[in-house]
């Protein structure tokens, strides 16, 4: 499930915090961030020595994935519901894009 897009409006992109910090700001476990990571759910910046760097838009996608946790999707289903939620972000964008254009 690539997570690749787009640049949005929206959280910054540019890796800030730790995983410890990542794992404090979200209130889930370090094991759990690296498990989303595994499965392609988030995709936070390494530093040149292999550090993960988790960015304001990684932290809000982890709260993200929480919610819908709790909700009962199982992490497959959250990573179609991702995909689904950028996709219908970039449509929504390009449409603006479109009536702006036409006038």
């Amino acid at each position: 499930m690539p997570i690749e897009g787009p640049e949005l409006p929206g959280p910054d992109r540019r890796g800030l915090y730790g995983i410890s910090v990542a794992a404090e700001l979200t209130g889930v476990p370090p094991q759990n961030l690296r498990a989303y990571e595994a499965k392609g759910l988030i995709e936070p910046a390494r530093t040149a020595g292999g550090t993960r760097r988790y960015s304001d838009h990684d932290v809000a996608r982890v709260n993200r994935i929480a919610l819908l946790l709790e909700a009962g999707l199982n992490l497959t289903g959250i990573g179609y519901v991702l995909d689904l939620e950028a996709e219908t972000q970039r449509l929504r964008s390009e449409i603006d894009r479109l009536s702006r254009r036409r006038g």
